[in-house]
């Protein structure tokens, strides 16, 4: 999944390049989740550092660095639902990806590349094999919301998981596209 990848749609020629986290990246991650916009939807910095780096040696869990132009500016994590200990999720099809990511450099924001990155990462799961990718926002998360539907999600409910009530956002296969 390192291999750059060209998301039509973006204003201008934006590359978006997913590479796995290394122990190197740890210092840069351990900044993002400090900054507010981040903060206020992933909680305590200190804690979701040590769940991230805490799942980088964990086959898993795949976690990349994105980096747009060859800039490093977001996370984006992915797992396989059948690993993920959570009875809210058990209903989804075998092979089915869970997604969760954000943007750490602020001046990203409002320029469209959380919709384009993820939806450049979802075709590529869904290119890959998987049957279906899931994220779970919390839905007063409106920001995100819209980001995930301009990359392809839909609403599907309301649902309880470990981590909260979240708004279950599905894309499948068969709805995978390559162009907004």
């Amino acid at each position: 999944m390192s291999r750059p990848a060209r998301e039509a749609g973006t204003p201008g020629t934006v590359r978006y390049e997913f590479r796995p986290l290394v122990a190197s990246d740890l210092a840069m991650v351990r900044r993002w989740p400090k900054m507010p916009h981040v903060r206020e939807w992933w909680g305590d910095p200190d804690e979701q550092f040590a769940l991230v780096s805490g799942d980088l040696p964990l086959p898993a869990m795949a976690q990349f660095i994105v980096a747009a132009d060859g800039r490093p500016f977001g996370y984006v994590q992915t797992c396989d639902l059948a690993s993920w200990p959570d009875p809210a999720f058990a209903d989804q099809p075998p092979g089915t990806r869970g997604i969760d990511q954000f943007i750490g450099e602020a001046e990203m924001l409002g320029k469209g590349h959380g919709a384009s990155f993820v939806r450049a990462f979802a075709d590529r799961l869904l290119g890959a094999g998987a049957p279906r990718v899931m994220t779970d926002p919390d839905p007063a998360n409106g920001r995100a919301v819209r980001a995930y539907e301009k990359a392809g999600f839909r609403r599907v409910r309301l649902l309880d998981t470990l981590d909260g009530r979240a708004l279950l956002m599905l894309r499948d296969n068969s709805e995978r596209a390559t162009a907004p």
